[in-house]
């Protein structure tokens, strides 16, 4: 086998990877939005389960997305290699040239613009705790979000539990959500003097604790993109001077 057959074969067995990986979450996701009705009676009949639990069914739709984007870089990578196809494998290259340039941009914003970013995800904060103080226990997908998510990473609030204070909440219930105690109840005392952090720095210190390893994969995603644009952009000119 030359060169060119091993570029073909690794094209095709590495975009297959892809493209069923990308079926299996398309598929996921389609059944969860499909069927929502058997899944919520499911998550219902777990003992124990939080009514939040509902709340996957949202995640249907991210799943559909990454998926369909996923099935068709992998048609194209593997169509392109096995038929030769010129078109598809520029295609491919241009798509994962696109993601890597948004990534690229990404990360420059993040580093170049710090101040600017710092500023966005404020007025972004200062909506959540207006979401919070207004919506909070009277909207129902509003309050299971907030509360999967305060459940999962242990916090109270986008800053704190005076994110709280004055709520719709907390005036009809004179009680903090339980999240931010640690007690089996949670008065306005009880929250005062809790330890329990607020969700933006809770989220803060956990990319903090694992800064070397988010720097790491995101390093190995890049290499992979740089791997496919080099072996894709290979395949097409190896074919565009079989055909001359």
């Amino acid at each position: 086998m030359g060169c060119f057959g091993f570029l073909k074969t690794m094209m095709f067995i590495f975009n297959g990877i892809i493209f069923l990986a990308g079926a299996a979450i398309l598929g996921v996701g389609i059944w969860v939005k499909v069927d929502s009705g058997s899944i919520l009676g499911f998550l219902q009949n777990i003992p124990g389960a939080s009514v939040q639990l509902g709340q996957v069914l949202n995640v249907g739709y991210l799943l559909i997305a990454v998926g369909a984007v996923l099935v068709v870089l992998g048609f194209l990578g593997c169509c392109g290699a096995v038929r030769e196809s010129r078109c598809m494998l520029l295609m491919f290259f241009i798509i994962i040239l696109i993601v890597f340039i948004a990534e690229v941009a990404g990360a420059i914003v993040l580093l170049v613009f710090k101040p600017l970013a710092e500023n966005l995800i404020k007025q972004l904060g200062d909506e959540a705790v207006k979401s919070i103080r207004n919506d909070y226990g009277k909207n129902a997908d509003l309050t299971g979000l907030w509360n999967t998510t305060m459940k999962g990473l242990k916090c109270c609030g986008f800053n704190n539990y005076t994110d709280f204070t004055n709520s719709y909440f907390v005036n009809q219930t004179k009680y903090y959500p339980i999240q931010c105690c640690t007690g089996v109840s949670c008065s306005e005392a009880a929250a005062i003097n809790s330890t329990v952090p607020g969700c933006f720095p809770a989220m803060k210190k956990l990319v903090d604790e694992n800064a070397v390893i988010i720097i790491a994969v995101a390093l190995g995603i890049a290499a992979l993109e740089l791997a496919a644009m080099i072996v894709s952009m290979t395949l097409y000119c190896k074919i565009g001077s079989k055909v001359d």
